[in-house]
């Protein structure tokens, strides 16, 4: 006599919240390009099968990667025409060489192109960057100079959208780069900086920043302390329907009528008034709610 199959259990409730949620940040730069464009519309150029590869890592004893950390793709998003440019953080820190820095920049140009041809062209930037690449340094900061000037032209004719949604944050002449669009989107967990906290530590010392205390870091850096002082525009959860949304609000509010990189004397004038009202070592004191009290929030409408 044959025993009847157990029941099967019923299925658990699909995960609310934290589990469900479609992190930005765990995601690879194909992953993020190809989440962000309208469905079916994604299509890569200068993909891994160019095999753009470096020419001066192999040189130096390093492996190549053959998108060289890169991806640039074209589609359509809510619609419109548009291009992304997404750095992989996983490849070298996401520093910019020749090859890769060069992608962006000519993507950027070729986006100008459209615009001025009638054709808008909606960029996106996904900035996971240390900066430039140490082995190729020259070479690599002068095609990051590409992408900024490229930046300032494209930006006069439709919005630059850049998106920093890593730990690994946004660092060095990438920084800049980030600066310079014309609106800047973070999450909590990403980090903005001329210089990295590891960087600091080791040219300063440990005494003037311990680049393991991940929450002093933050506090100074991270996604929430950047937008609270202004430096990023807008701040979303890691989660891939609000950074989606956060782009489409970005691209409605349009070109505003002064970008916050044309605004040198305003930060000037901060960082004088900071400097009068303290001596040196209360300014070296301050607290991450002391400087979001000295330098408040601006938003983009205001600039």
């Amino acid at each position: 006599m044959t025993s009847s199959p157990p029941s099967r259990l019923p299925r658990p409730p699909r995960p609310q919240g934290l589990l469900s949620r479609q992190s930005v940040a765990e995601m690879t730069a194909r992953e993020r390009a190809r989440a962000v464009l309208d469905e079916g519309s994604f299509r890569e150029l200068l993909g891994p099968f160019d095999r753009l590869e470096s020419p001066w890592l192999p040189r130096q004893g390093i492996v190549p990667q053959s998108d060289d950390g890169v991806v640039i793709a074209r589609g359509t998003f809510d619609g419109d025409r548009a291009v992304v440019a997404a750095i992989e953080s996983a490849f070298q820190g996401g520093s910019m060489g020749e090859v890769s820095a060069t992608k962006i920049a000519c993507a950027l140009d070729l986006a100008r192109r459209d615009c001025n041809a009638g054709n808008t062209v909606r960029p996106i930037l996904f900035l996971e960057s240390g900066g430039v690449r140490l082995q190729e340094a020259n070479l690599g900061l002068g095609a990051i100079a590409e992408i900024h000037a490229a930046l300032v032209a494209l930006r006069r004719l439709t919005p630059v959208v850049g998106v920093i949604a890593g730990p690994v944050g946004c660092f060095g002449g990438m920084s800049l780069a980030a600066a310079l669009c014309t609106t800047l989107i973070v999450t909590r967990e990403a980090r903005l900086g001329m210089n990295g906290p590891e960087v600091i530590e080791q040219e300063a010392g440990i005494t003037e920043l311990d680049a393991a205390d991940r929450r002093l870091v933050w506090s100074l850096i991270g996604g929430a302390q950047r937008h609270a002082t202004g430096f990023a525009d807008v701040l979303v959860d890691d989660h891939l329907p609000d950074v989606g949304r956060a782009l489409r609000e970005a691209f409605a509010r349009g070109t505003p009528p002064r970008h916050r990189s044309a605004d040198v004397d305003r930060y000037l004038a901060r960082l004088h008034d900071l400097a009068r009202t303290a001596d040196g070592d209360a300014v070296a004191s301050l607290t991450p709610d002391d400087l979001r009290a000295a330098w408040p929030r601006e938003h983009t409408d205001d600039r």
